[in-house]
């Protein structure tokens, strides 16, 4: 068996990131009574966006993390682009959580997250060739 310790803990952190931002939907359409879509709720709309971001990003970047850590590419730029990638997704997570808070957090924190991406695919090309 294959231990991917990086790609675990990647894991680990994201989904609960997933978990914190699901509950958080779940909450508000609750909160409304809505069943499907967001009613004209912008609280809700924004929740289900947050959610569904983290949604769309988290699964690729666990792919190609795991992918790259099977190839043998070096541990500590791993971690220090799972470390990017999670506080790219915390950051724009929390602005899709909690009502205020500044845009740019949400920028910065999807540029982290596509940086972080792209990194995971050097990575893994580096250690692939």
């Amino acid at each position: 068996m294959t231990d991917l310790p990086i790609t675990s803990v990647a894991a680990l952190v994201n989904g609960a990131l997933m978990l914190a931002l699901t509950a958080r939907v779940i909450f508000y359409r609750r909160r409304d009574k809505v069943v499907l879509g967001d009613n004209g709720d912008k609280e809700l709309a924004k929740a289900i966006r947050g959610q569904a971001n983290a949604a769309e990003q988290i699964p690729i970047a666990l792919i190609l993390c795991a992918l790259a850590e099977l190839q043998g590419a070096p541990a500590t730029a791993l971690w220090l682009t799972v470390g990017l990638f999670t506080l790219g997704r915390y950051m724009h997570g929390a602005y899709f959580a909690v009502h205020g808070l500044h845009w740019r957090l949400r920028f910065w924190g999807m540029l982290a997250t596509l940086i972080a991406q792209a990194l995971f695919l050097f990575w893994l090309l580096v250690a692939a060739l």
